[in-house]
């Protein structure tokens, strides 16, 4: 079922949102070779408690942390651990947070020291990807003119899209419909109305789009060992530009 959110549901939202950019910028100051990606989450979980918040992530279909930590060749939810992050390496860093009931959904791809040229264009791509998409994310628009647009800028950049994964509507739980697909047709798919919530959260990959599972039953990675990166926002659905919750620009 979609829900439309009040303008006090959106409020509570922009507050949870406001505590996770604060908490991706903290985030920002810590990665540099060494880290590990266990340390980053510990952080995360206690910085988040300290502010009265829940890391929603945590116990989400059993799930131990509070974000998932995906480096180079991972796609999404991967588990942080004690490995330390090399230079060179980028990591995506993704969470979830509940303020009181508000949620807010964000992930980003960090630069881990001296990333090499083509690393540095394809998180600049899928982050400029994911402004293509925010422009379609209007009141009348379909969903499939959000992905259109994604999928037409990064493949004409010699990048994939991953299509086995979605952004989706979120609140009043984690996951909502619609799904976000981050590939498609203009024109098709649901009408976006005002007051959807909903997450815009692009995969891009250096090789091909598929990808493959860990034994985990969580991670995934791509299938050539090539690199991924994604960038992700929540966002609120109006008659003109969508409200994005997470802009850490502001």
């Amino acid at each position: 079922m979609i829900t439309r959110k009040s303008k006090r549901e959106i409020e509570q939202m922009q507050k949870a949102a406001d505590l996770l950019v604060l908490t991706h910028k903290e985030i920002a100051k810590m990665i540099r070779p060494g880290i590990t990606t266990a340390e980053i989450d510990a952080f995360v979980e206690d910085f988040l408690r300290q502010h009265d918040a829940i890391p929603e992530q945590i116990g989400f279909n059993g799930y131990e942390y509070a974000t998932c930590a995906s480096v180079n060749d991972e796609i999404c939810h991967g588990f942080p651990r004690d490995e330390k992050l090399n230079d060179g390496d980028i990591v995506t860093i993704d969470m979830v947070v509940n303020l009181h009931g508000g949620l807010a959904d964000s992930a980003w791809t960090y630069a881990v020291g001296n990333v090499d040229d083509e690393g540095k264009r394809l998180m600049d791509v899928t982050l400029q990807s994911l402004y293509k998409g925010i422009e379609q994310a209007k009141a009348g628009n379909r969903i499939g003119d959000i992905g259109h647009a994604i999928q037409t800028y990064v493949e004409a950049e010699g990048f994939s899209v991953v299509r086995d994964f979605t952004g989706h509507g979120v609140g009043p739980t984690m996951h909502e419909d619609p799904l976000i697909p981050h590939f498609g047709k203009p024109g098709k798919g649901i009408r976006l109305k005002e007051g959807m919530a909903i997450t815009i959260e692009p995969m891009v990959n250096e090789g091909t789009w598929q990808s493959k599972m860990d034994s985990n039953g969580w991670t995934a990675r791509t299938v050539d060992k090539g690199r991924s990166a994604q960038y992700e926002h929540t966002l609120i659905i109006t008659n003109g530009d969508p409200i994005v919750l997470t802009e850490q620009n502001r």
